[in-house]
């Protein structure tokens, strides 16, 4: 992030940043877990308001992600990486929306 400062950045393997970086996205190729945790921390402190991680990267960052669970900015979210979903980040919807219903509106089976 050179010059200016990122509202939205990816952190991901390098398939799966590419496309994002045709959209604007500040986007980080980064898969080690230690490296990337650093590079979120980085980022929340220049102000960043989204950050996506592809769900390998979000599962391997834990720590750094559950410090910024219950701040407002940066929102971190999962997504699914250049080989498909391993169900992480809608295991973390679904977790997200019981918290703040107290029901599971989008999995019931009723």
């Amino acid at each position: 992030m050179a010059n200016k400062q990122a509202e939205i950045a990816m952190i991901g393997d390098r398939d799966s940043v590419l496309l994002a970086k045709a959209a604007g996205l500040a986007v980080f190729d980064e898969t080690d877990a230690e490296k990337a945790s650093k590079l979120i921390h980085r980022l929340a402190r220049e102000g960043c308001k989204v950050i996506f991680l592809t769900e390998p990267v979000y599962a391997a960052c834990g720590e750094a992600v559950s410090k910024y669970r219950y701040e407002s900015f940066p929102a971190i979210i999962p997504i699914p990486d250049s080989k498909g979903s391993s169900g992480v980040a809608m295991a973390q919807i679904k977790s997200n929306v019981e918290k703040a219903i107290g029901a599971d509106i989008l999995f019931s089976e009723e």
